[in-house]
Parts: structure tokens; sequence; C-alpha cells
């Protein structure tokens, strides 16, 4: 449905060549734009909904009650399984933020949602072998879980903007008074309305720079400036997936032409989590719930952890 609708904007109706890198680019932009639109918007007003059928005060309660290392395998587990992208996994961020699940524990989520899901692993298994499907999946695992434990030993809550924390008790309450489903048809609408008005900009923003880089970045470029296994071309795939926007799913066939054409397994992987877990537009978008210092200890956290994962696997290799 959503590249259908691409080719319809970028080659019918603005009549751009399909091999052109422009039409190649307006392309993506489309597709993207659309896909990520929608899935903000019914995660949202799932989100919205959940929220208005559960109090955050039960919530807390629940994960209050467990240890640490069980909340957070909770949140790897259902990031692990739920196929969002990354910039749809920050309504959820912010539902758990809003929740009072632990800062640590809903890092770890966000970074496991984008890297892994059933649908990729699949794939991988199909298209390159069930051995990088399961050194991928334990990798993002891993990451998430030691990434959560990281943040949270920095305290990450005082970074957080103040607007996450209000949660509206006079909304809750009215919502507990009223159990209809219009009631929270309509909270779960004004939860819409207020995240997507805050960070649309920056999502456009985002799909913009990713689809520039889809559309003009020649094809071999990267194949042949991260061949080889010299030390540098790992922490150079990590740095290259952070514009090179998109999931775990649509990165596999960049994975399959780089392991055709000779790129190492550890400097593929890196680039394959730098690209669904590290991306500008979640950046973007995510700056608008965290202050400078929590996003730049998010991405210095996981860069460092892709970076390490390729080398081990390198070496490894």
């Amino acid at each position: 449905m959503f590249d259908a609708l691409a080719d319809l904007a970028a080659f019918r109706f603005l009549g751009l060549d399909p091999a052109s890198r422009l039409g190649e680019a307006v392309h993506f932009f489309v597709m993207d734009a659309t896909k990520i639109f929608i899935l903000l918007i019914v995660v949202i007003y799932v989100m919205g909904l959940l929220r208005a059928m559960l109090s955050p005060e039960r919530v807390r309660a629940f994960v209050r009650d467990r240890p640490d290392w069980q909340a957070r395998g909770m949140a790897v587990t259902l990031g692990a399984v739920t196929p969002f992208c990354s910039c749809s996994s920050v309504p959820l961020f912010i539902g758990f933020v809003e929740a009072g699940i632990p800062l640590g524990v809903t890092f770890s989520f966000l970074i496991a949602s984008p890297m892994i899901n059933e649908v990729a692993a699949v794939i991988l298994v199909g298209i390159l072998g069930w051995k990088l499907a399961a050194a991928y999946v334990a990798a993002g695992l891993l990451v998430a879980w030691i990434g959560g434990v990281i943040m949270q030993a920095f305290r990450p809550e005082r970074w957080v903007e103040d607007y996450v924390w209000k949660i509206r008790v006079g909304e809750v309450a009215s919502i507990e008074r009223d159990n209809s489903m219009s009631a929270r048809h309509r909270y779960a609408v004004a939860e819409v309305r207020e995240i997507v008005g805050r960070i649309w900009k920056w999502v456009l923003i985002g799909i913009g720079v990713g689809a520039l880089f889809h559309g003009f970045m020649p094809e071999g470029w990267v194949t042949r400036h991260l061949g080889g296994d010299a030390w540098y071309t790992v922490p150079g795939a990590v740095l290259l997936g952070v514009p090179l926007y998109s999931n775990a799913t649509g990165v596999i066939p960049v994975a399959e032409a780089m392991l055709t054409k000779g790129v190492a397994l550890g400097t593929t992987l890196a680039l394959m989590m730098s690209v669904a877990a590290l991306s500008l537009p979640e950046m973007l978008i995510l700056r608008k719930v965290v202050r400078w210092p929590a996003l730049a200890l998010f991405a210095s956290v996981l860069a460092v952890a892709f970076t390490l994962v390729g080398w081990t696997f390198n070496l490894i290799a």
C-alpha cells in the first residue's frame, strides 16, 4: 500500500524517473512519511486507550513489585516482539515514562524495539542463514539489556522534559468516573493531537535527511569503503548508519549486499544495528522527550556498544 502510494506520488503525479536519484529520494520520502505517520497515530492512539483503561498508579504498582532484572527482561522482550521502527517506538517510550516505569528499563525497550523483531529474524534466516540471524538477535538483546543498565546508572530522570512528567490527573480522573468507550476515545485522540503536534516537524526533517542519503548516495559506496578488516571499518559503519534511516527489516538487503561484497560480519552487524536503533529521525524525535545530556549519553552508549559488537564478531570470524 505504502509503496503503491509512493509510486503514484513520485512517478505519476510528479513525473519523476524511477531510475533517477531524485525519483528514488522522493519515493523513499513519500513512502516512509506515510508509513511513519500512520504508525505514529495508531501507536499513540492505542497507548492512549491503554492509559485510559489502566491508570499509571496501577502500572507503577505492578512494576514496583518486580525486581529490576524481571522488569527489564519484560521490556526487552516486549521490544523484541513489537515490529515498531525507531520513530514509532518513541510514543511508547513517552507512555512508559508517564506510567512511572523506571527510565533505565524504558531505555532498554527503546533500544530493543526498533533493532529486533520477529519479521526481521525470519527474513534474516531465509536470506543470510540462521547463524547471522542468531548473532544479530543475541547481540541486540545484549545491547538493549546492558544499554538500559548503563543509562539507569546515570540517573537520566533529571534530563526528561518537564511536560512528560505531567500526568493529566484531571483527565484520568474523569475517565475513571466515565468508563464509556467514548470517553476513552476522546482521551486517546487528545494524546494523538498533543504528541504528534509536538514532533511532526522533527519527523519530516529526519525522513528528509534519510531520503537524501537513500537517493543520492552512490550504490557500492558502502562496500568500497567498508570492505576489509581494518579496525576503523566498524566505527565507520556505525557512523554511516546514523543517517541511513530504515528499520531492521529494511536494512537486511543492504547487509546481504555487504556480505556478498566481502564486508566483514561484525562490520555488517554494526551497520545494521546503527541503522535500526541509532537513526537520525529517532534522535530528532527523542530530543523532544529528553534533554541534550540524555540524548548524548544514549547515542554514545549505543555507538560504543555497536562498535564493540562489531569488533568482537570480526575477531571471532
